[in-house]
């Protein structure tokens, strides 16, 4: 089947909505696109989500944001994937200053804990069921549960960095298709092109190519280069022009641009280093409000390292110079938000219209293949360690959490067996979560 070509109008409604509802991390807010973009919509092709999710675990920065970002380009060009990608984090950024605000004038708030202790339940199913949706689609042969098999044991068992693992499935991918191309066909979809002979044969099946694809791809790119580069400096030179490069919104603007560019892994791979740095080097908070943030982060909807905004709120109401403490506080945090997610822009424009170009090259595949596989793997190391500390808070081998095993069991059934309207599971739960605590 075809996919579908909505307007850019229908796009942007989804990628609003997508901003309110993406709960549950990297791994949750990837089951949420997979699941609208490709199963209910049908704007984006099974193999195309799959390459363009291979090509986005690559990239530095919140693989999610870049998802959205690529799949946006991908429907309506650069237009298409500006609007994705803002719309999908300037919710949770919205949110986050809000809660931000709340955090650093009254503390912590009862009925929201009380609301998220429901949801989180939620995106434990949301969860569980990608889980199973990726596997059926990506776990094609022995090969590909091999891969995840592995990627699953090396990360939960011996904490392997991910970017290892992605870089291993990949080269496992491209030796294997090199040598053995029977046994690694795990990236061979019926909608890419294959290789005949050396000639490139066209599949049955067809898909719009993708609308943001320049004519000349290399003035194209340095374009993007300037623009995005451009973009990605200015408010650091502003802000160093302003206040000295000693300031603190100067000093965040040059930290966490370098901190964009090396965090692969994710949220979690990059907070041990941030948290060490800001708390030690900077001192622009204590450890456990870093820990405080990371809660508040992980209870909004969006990309979870949004929780840098939350450093650089911190770090601006606590060192404000001559600014206003909110004042400063919110530039910090506008400052954090732009240098982390601008470069995401950079990446997808900059690489996605290649990526394109090279979907025929039957290596290239096998490599992106084995890397989906093991994207598998760790979307379950995932979804286990969420589970376990959702079920049993606190300590893995804690008391279980009946309340939340319902909730999360009902969530299951609900989307993965009846396919009801995930909005409408993600109210219920939060809801129950309040009724249990308050009535």
């Amino acid at each position: 089947m075809s996919a579908q070509q909505p307007t850019f109008r229908e796009a942007s409604r989804f990628w609003m909505k997508l901003g309110f509802i993406s709960f549950g991390g990297p791994a949750g807010q990837i089951a949420i696109m997979h699941t609208e973009l490709v199963g209910r919509k049908k704007w984006i092709r099974e193999e195309t989500f799959l390459h363009a999710l291979n090509f986005c675990m690559l990239l530095p920065g919140p693989e999610a944001t870049q998802l959205a970002t690529y799949c946006g380009w991908r429907l309506h060009g650069v237009r298409g994937g500006v609007v994705a990608g803002v719309l999908f984090v300037l919710p949770s950024a919205a949110i986050l200053w809000g809660l931000s605000f709340v955090y650093v004038t009254w503390g912590h708030v009862p009925w929201l804990a009380a609301f998220f202790y429901g949801l989180k339940p939620a995106v434990m199913a949301v969860v569980a069921a990608a889980v199973l949706r990726l596997g059926q689609k990506a776990l094609r042969n022995g090969v590909a549960w091999g891969i995840a098999a592995a990627a699953f044991i090396g990360i939960y068992f011996w904490h392997a960095p991910f970017p290892f693992i992605v870089a291993a499935a990949a080269g496992v991918g491209f030796i294997g298709g090199r040598f053995w191309p029977d046994w690694f066909g795990v990236a061979q979809a019926s909608s890419l092109p294959r290789e005949n002979d050396g000639r490139l044969e066209a599949c049955a099946t067809s898909e719009p190519s993708a609308a943001g694809t320049p004519r000349s791809i290399w003035s194209y790119s340095a374009k993007v280069l300037g623009v995005c580069g451009a973009l990605w400096a200015a408010p650091i030179l502003a802000a160093g022009l302003w206040q000295g490069w000693d300031g603190t919104l100067a000093q965040e603007g040059v930290f966490f641009s370098k901190a964009a560019m090396v965090t692969f892994g994710g949220a979690y791979a990059v907070l041990p280093y941030v948290g060490q740095q800001a708390v030690e080097n900077f001192h622009w908070f204590t450890a456990p409000q870093m820990l405080d943030g990371l809660g508040l982060a992980e209870t909004t909807p969006g990309p979870l390292i949004m929780v840098l905004q939350f450093v650089g709120f911190l770090g601006g109401w606590n060192q404000p110079g001559a600014l206003p403490p909110l004042l400063a506080a919110t530039l910090g945090a506008a400052m954090t938000t732009w240098t982390t997610f601008v470069p995401c822009f950079l990446w997808i424009f900059l690489g996605a219209p290649h990526l394109e170009r090279l979907r025929g090259v039957r290596l290239l595949n096998t490599a992106l293949g084995a890397v989906t596989a093991a994207v598998v793997g760790v979307v379950l190391n995932f979804a286990v360690w969420f589970g376990l500390h959702t079920l049993r808070p606190g300590a893995a081998t804690g008391a279980l959490d009946w309340f939340a095993a319902a909730v999360a069991l009902a969530a299951f059934v609900a989307l993965h067996r009846f396919k009801l309207n995930l909005i409408a599971v993600i109210a219920a739960s939060g809801a129950a979560g309040l009724l249990w605590n308050w009535v």
